[in-house]
């Protein structure tokens, strides 16, 4: 019976070791969905998964609206790309909004606030117009629409986002903007609930594969019952490992991954290979699982070695290069070491400056 690499096929899988894309748009689609709060992270995470993108090549695409940032799953912010903003949120809004209403109750926010709210928003945005969250935030004040508590203008926001109503613009400087998402993006085809819980389950599991359903489940936020339905649905487009009495997926059409890959990731905090995942046993040793700061690993940026954690690391940029700072978890071998500052030199490619690594 054939092994099942699970790590070293996420790495294949998701584009890392195998590196197979080129756009920003084309990475963004290959994954479904990527997690974006951390905005320069996630740019580093899409560049990462190509041979040559740059941080201005990512900006660009983000400016043009090639990839398009708005809250969709879990709720957080992600990059999505236009051609599939619409069923996305068609299928994972109704999820958000149930793990949000706990704050939608406790700040004195309903459908008629919301309804209010969205109105304002579609008018002061409507003709092309891209403004800030603090001049969204006015907006909705001179509504007639309490808004003072910042966390209360958040969620009119998002929710905003989330009814499909506006989505990310070009930013200003370093602020980001919203417009109206009709404008930004061209309808296009539809998708029924079916279609697409197909098409996310599909994609799940064919880039983020090997994975299980209750993977799936944390990473889309659906229910149990729709992440059944949906593998129901592509089963005959997937492959099934039972690894230490767990079930994994992956896509039928997968190249198995014969040899290990020893090279270096230096990933960003909530990069896919990650967070994509319930169960982070495959990348975390064990022997680091009860440590006290354990959930840093997801936050804070990591070094993957051979499929596996080994440590953390942070970057400063200066004004004429980036200063990265190595926290591992055992002391490097000089192999590890020379493999490191290889990914740094590259990580200073993609921003453009050369690097200095502690």
């Amino acid at each position: 019976m054939r092994t099942l690499d699970i790590a070293h096929q996420r790495l294949h899988n998701q584009g890392l070791s195998s590196q197979d894309l080129k756009k920003p748009g084309e990475v963004v689609k290959w994954l479904g969905a990527v997690q974006a709060q951390d905005y320069y992270g996630a740019k580093w995470a899409l560049g990462q998964r190509t041979k040559s993108l740059t941080d201005g090549d990512v900006e660009k695409a983000f400016s043009d609206g090639q990839i398009l940032r708005t809250h969709v799953m879990r709720p957080t912010w992600h990059f999505v790309t236009p051609a599939d903003i619409r069923w996305l949120l068609r299928l994972t809004a109704p999820r958000v909004n149930v793990a949000c209403s706990h704050y939608y109750r406790k700040l004195e926010l309903d459908e008629s606030v919301f309804r209010r709210s969205n109105k304002a928003l579609a008018r002061a945005l409507q003709g092309g117009k891209h403004l800030t969250r603090e001049t969204l935030r006015t907006v909705i004040q001179r509504a007639g629409i309490a808004s003072d508590d910042l966390l209360r203008s958040t969620y009119l926001i998002l929710r905003a986002e989330l009814d499909g109503l506006i989505c990310s613009g070009p930013r200003i400087g370093k602020q980001f903007t919203y417009g109206l998402l009709d404008e930004r993006v061209p309808q296009g085809k539809a998708l029924g609930n079916d279609e697409a819980l197909a098409e996310l389950t599909r994609r799940y599991f064919t880039s983020h594969g090997p994975a299980t359903a209750s993977d799936f489940i944390w990473w889309s936020g659906l229910t149990a019952t729709d992440v059944k339905k949906g593998l129901e649905i592509v089963k005959r487009d997937l492959v099934k490992e039972v690894v230490d009495s767990k079930t994994f997926w992956l896509s039928s059409s997968t190249t198995t991954m014969k040899r290990a890959s020893r090279d270096v990731f230096l990933l960003p905090g909530f990069d896919e290979y990650l967070i994509a995942y319930a169960d982070r046993s495959a990348v975390i040793d064990p022997k680091y699982s009860k440590r006290p700061t354990r959930e840093n690993f997801v936050f804070n940026s990591i070094i993957v070695w051979d499929g596996r954690l080994v440590g953390t690391w942070n970057r400063k940029i200066e004004k004429t290069s980036v200063t990265i700072t190595l926290s591992p978890l055992a002391p490097f071998s000089k192999t590890q070491t020379l493999a490191i500052a290889e990914a740094a030199r590259r990580y200073g490619e993609f921003l453009g400056m050369p690097t200095v690594v502690r």
